[in-house]
């Protein structure tokens, strides 16, 4: 399931507390904490088809972090967090007559190893509105969900090994101009050196 549900927010530094950690070279990256990229109170969620754990939402606070995408509810703490290659859309919707917000499409099989063999057309969907109170945070709420997204890229398919197959490597230079013999990044290069149109590095 792409919702999992929490009553705690992952440890996670601000922008700030981030470029002053990395700013010291810590001895291991791993333990760097994730970025909080945005954080947006009064905000209001709901899920089609709701939740059966948990059917109705109420006001609480967004946090858009790096690792993963939390709400908690500001009555009772209790949440839910979702990782970002389980949204497989994100927009902003401002459908006349409906309040603007953040609209999401869920892959709700998302972890489950049973639903790899699944089509498209039998993907589980889940969908999910995010509504500010202060609408004029939109953007930023849309523009920190699509950097963190672009942290967490889809895996590649088997169909994108099959493309490589059919790549020609019969139109690359084997050597330099002093007959040194290139790797296949070298033929690459040489090929954008050799082009008018691109300038060397």
């Amino acid at each position: 399931m792409a919702v999992v549900l929490t009553s705690t927010i992952p440890k996670f530094n601000t922008l700030e507390e981030h470029k002053a950690f990395v700013a010291t070279t810590p001895e291991n990256f791993d333990t760097i904490p994730p970025v909080l990229r945005w954080k947006q109170t009064n905000v209001r969620v709901a899920f089609d088809p709701a939740i059966d754990a948990h059917p109705a939402w109420t006001s609480g606070t967004l946090y858009v972090i790096d690792s993963v995408l939390v709400f908690i509810q500001d009555a009772d703490e209790k949440g839910f967090q979702i990782e970002y290659p389980a949204i497989t859309l994100h927009a902003i919707s401002r459908a006349v007559g409906e309040t603007p917000s953040i609209y999401c499409q869920l892959d709700d099989q998302f972890g489950n190893p049973e639903a790899e063999t699944e089509t498209e057309e039998d993907t589980a969907m889940r969908e999910l509105l995010i509504t500010p109170e202060d609408a004029t945070s939109l953007d930023s709420i849309f523009d920190a969900l699509s950097l963190c997204a672009s942290l967490h890229p889809d895996e590649p398919s088997p169909s994108d090994d099959e493309d490589d197959a059919f790549l020609d490597l019969d139109n690359f230079e084997d050597a330099d101009e002093d007959g040194k013999e290139l790797s296949e990044a070298g033929k690459v290069r040489s090929d954008f050196t050799n082009d008018s149109r691109y300038k060397p590095y």
